[in-house]
């Protein structure tokens, strides 16, 4: 399984870190052949928050399938305005069995009309926003991720990526693997949906 994390300038880091390091450890714990990387639109250092230079494994011109695509969040208002960018995760979308966002993630994924009418959440601070740009959507409140359909699924905020992957780790392969891996990170999961 092919587990594609899209990055950009001004990323949230813990938005692709989070997730990085939940399947990385599930995958080490159950010796699995899932293959995790960071996708970015050019071959590239990207420039998350905060400074934190990031060296994407691919590019848009050179990644494999990807199976799970996970889009993050951060300073998501440069990426809306990005044809090539939203066409790529309309397409990736269309491809991946499954499709998640982290934070404002969520904002790339209905602008890319693979949110509709959905149930969805993002960060709090960002739920009027996400309301008012894309009204279709059902947005959700105060949880932290929320299951769209069989292959969608949307978090809140930075740390509730974290929540979501090991939702997503248990989907894929089993609960005891993402409480393992939870445990593992010595992460308190949050299992909390609406």
């Amino acid at each position: 399984m092919n587990i594609g994390i899209y990055i950009y300038d001004e990323a949230e880091v813990l938005d692709f870190s989070g997730p990085f390091e939940v399947f990385s450890t599930a995958k080490r714990l159950a010796g699995n052949d899932w293959n995790i990387f960071f996708v970015a639109q050019n071959d590239a250092l990207v420039n998350a928050r905060g400074n934190f230079l990031v060296n994407p494994h691919y590019s848009f011109a050179d990644h494999p399938p990807i199976d799970l695509l996970i889009v993050v969040g951060g300073v998501h208002t440069f990426e809306l305005e990005k044809p090539a960018v939203i066409d790529w995760i309309r397409r990736v979308s269309a491809q991946a069995s499954q499709v998640a966002s982290v934070c404002t993630g969520a904002f790339l994924l209905a602008q890319a009309g693979v949110l509709t009418d959905h149930p969805v959440t993002t960060h709090w601070e960002d739920i009027a926003d996400l309301k008012a740009r894309f009204p279709q959507l059902d947005v959700k409140q105060k949880c932290r991720w929320v299951v769209a359909d069989e292959r969608i699924t949307t978090s809140g905020g930075i740390s509730a990526g974290i929540d979501m992957s090991l939702y997503l780790v248990s989907k894929l392969a089993s609960l005891a693997l993402a409480e393992q891996t939870a445990h593992q990170m010595e992460y308190d999961w949050n299992k909390t949906q609406p």
